[in-house]
C-alpha cells in the first residue's frame, strides 16, 4: 500500500494524534508478534510517527523493564522487555499508564523502537527506525524533510 506523501516539518507542535488506517506489523524472533489495524500515530515537528500499538495486540510476552522518561505532552514513560520466539528485546518499548487527557487514547498501548526488532512495516512498507539512541519514530519512504535524531539534531 502506498501510503501518502508526508513533511516532517509540517507535523505540529504541540504533537498530534492519529488513529492508523493502515495495518501495522512487527516482527521479532522469527514471529509475527503485531498484525493489527487498530494503532496510533502521534506526529510531532520534525520527528518520524511514533506508533502506539494496543497491549491486547502484541503477541508477546512482556515484561518491565528498568528506567523511565517524562513527555511534556503525554506524562511519564515506563519501559518494556519483549521476547518472542527465542529473542529478547530488553527495553525496547515504553507507554504511558496515565497519559495526558489529550493522550488518554494512548491508554495501554506500547510504543516500540523499530531497531529492537526483526522487521516493522506500516501498510506493507518496511519501517527503518528515527536516527539517534533516544526517539522510538518509524520512519517509512513516503516521509519528506529532515527527521531529527541524528547527531547535530537532538536539540530541534
Amino acid at each position: 500500500m502506498t501510503l501518502p506523501v508526508e513533511d516532517v516539518q509540517t507535523y505540529p507542535r504541540p504533537p498530534a494524534l492519529q488513529a492508523v488506517p493502515q495495518r501495522v506489523q512487527v516482527r521479532l524472533g522469527g514471529e509475527e508478534i503485531v498484525s493489527t489495524t487498530r494503532a496510533w500515530r502521534v506526529l510531532e515537528t520534525h520527528h518520524a510517527p511514533t506508533y502506539y500499538i494496543s497491549r491486547a495486540d502484541i503477541r508477546a510476552t512482556i515484561t518491565p523493564a528498568p528506567g523511565s522518561s517524562f513527555c511534556e505532552w503525554k506524562g511519564a514513560a515506563r519501559y518494556w522487555t519483549i521476547t518472542a520466539g527465542e529473542v529478547t528485546a530488553p527495553r525496547c518499548a515504553w507507554d504511558y499508564p496515565t497519559p495526558t487527557d489529550r493522550f488518554a487514547a494512548l491508554r495501554d498501548h506500547l510504543a516500540i523502537y523499530a531497531h529492537a526488532m526483526d522487521e516493522c512495516r506500516v501498510g506493507g512498507n518496511v519501517v527503518e527506525p528515527q536516527p539517534g539512541n533516544f526517539y522510538g519514530g518509524w520512519v517509512t519512504g513516503n516521509l519528506r524533510g529532515t527527521v531529527k535524531g541524528a547527531p547535530g539534531t537532538e536539540g530541534w
